[in-house]
């Protein structure tokens, strides 16, 4: 039996409509496809059987957001029971419901034992009583429903993006997006600074391998041959507070006492200094960036942050989406997470 009447909700409430399934317009999903734009007849059709709206705004966004989830409000099932008679264990009912969702009528067919179908020609139903609602129901003035559903979708849109407790590891999961970021633009932008500084002291590459290190002595020393003239001691223990180490800090300034590197104009050498600083204020920023994805990790994941470490967790709650996910997740799938290019390429 094709489906006799049709639930249909609204923004200001719903309603269930009788389908005329025996005349041969609405027989089938093409022809009531084809009647749809026509009003005269799409009203023989379907006929407005009763309507409920909902009591306020706050009504409607609980009631919505039940739909959206297939399940069965309160209202909906005290609504059906009202407009159908109720049917009785082990009968079988003279009518059936279409609708939509087949979670929702899977839901209505356990509460209210109502037997419910979802079809193309349900859809297409629909699609009609959507474009000609207005027009069913009395009292409802031209605007009204536009204006319900747009308060009813900014309410739904709030409440969706609004902050989840639940999701705590979305900002992990940004985290460590930023931290992987920042060492791709970091590591660039050194190899840039270390290749135009190079130029003046090609020697310093050779002596100091830590970029962060690297680019605080190249802001440090500016011209090298400030290193060659004054208080030698002077010049080694103002090193040694950047390299931590008092060796290197003379191998620094004999490397610049035999440097075969070119000399530099002022303009060049303040153009590589702002450079340098830039660097150094990315470097810090992902120094304390990283010390919040560790507070980060141990107050959402800490079992997970001290088995495996916190950057490698972050990294698994992202590929995984959420923390949930990876809960969810089989030891198979969490084996290959991060690795399906290398997983495809040997296959």
């Amino acid at each position: 039996m094709a489906a006799t009447h049709v639930f249909y909700e609204s923004a200001s409430g719903y309603a269930v409509f009788e389908a005329n399934a025996t005349d041969e317009i609405g027989a089938s999903a093409e022809a009531v496809k084809e009647a749809v734009g026509d009003l005269e007849r799409f009203g023989k059709i379907v006929k407005l059987v009763g309507f409920k709206p909902f009591t306020s705004a706050a009504n409607a966004l609980e009631n919505i957001n039940a739909v959206s989830e297939g399940l069965m409000h309160d209202d909906v099932k005290t609504f059906l029971e009202q407009t159908f008679p109720k049917v009785k264990e082990g009968k079988k009912a003279k009518f059936k419901l279409g609708v939509t969702e087949a979670k929702l009528g899977s839901a209505i067919l356990e509460a209210t034992n109502i037997p419910c179908e979802t079809s193309d020609r349900v859809g297409e139903l629909v699609r009609g009583i959507r474009q000609h609602f207005h027009r069913f129901v009395k009292g409802l003035k031209d605007g009204d429903l536009e204006k319900a559903q747009l308060g009813l979708a900014h309410s739904y849109s709030r409440a969706k993006v609004k902050f989840n407790v639940n999701r705590a590891d979305n900002m992990i999961i940004q985290v460590i997006a930023l931290l992987d970021t920042l060492d791709k633009d970091i590591n660039t932008f050194v190899m840039r600074v270390r290749e135009w500084y190079g130029w003046h002291f090609p020697e310093l590459v050779r002596v100091v391998n830590d970029n962060y290190i690297y680019s605080r002595i190249c802001l440090l020393v500016k011209d090298k041959a400030s290193l060659t003239m004054g208080d030698e001691e002077e010049h080694i223990a103002m090193l040694t507070k950047v390299t931590l180490d008092e060796a290197k800090s003379k191998e620094i300034i004999e490397a610049a006492k035999t440097s075969m590197g070119q000399d530099i104009s002022e303009a060049d050498l303040a153009n590589i200094e702002t450079f340098a600083a830039r660097v150094i204020g990315l470097a810090e920023y992902r120094a304390k960036l990283y010390d919040y994805l560790v507070r980060k990790m141990a107050a959402v994941a800490p079992n997970l942050a001290t088995l495996i470490g916190e950057v490698v967790g972050a990294r698994l709650i992202s590929h995984a989406g959420s923390l949930t996910n990876l809960a969810k997740y089989p030891a198979s799938t969490v084996q290959i997470l991060g690795a399906e290019k290398a997983l495809f390429r040997a296959l």
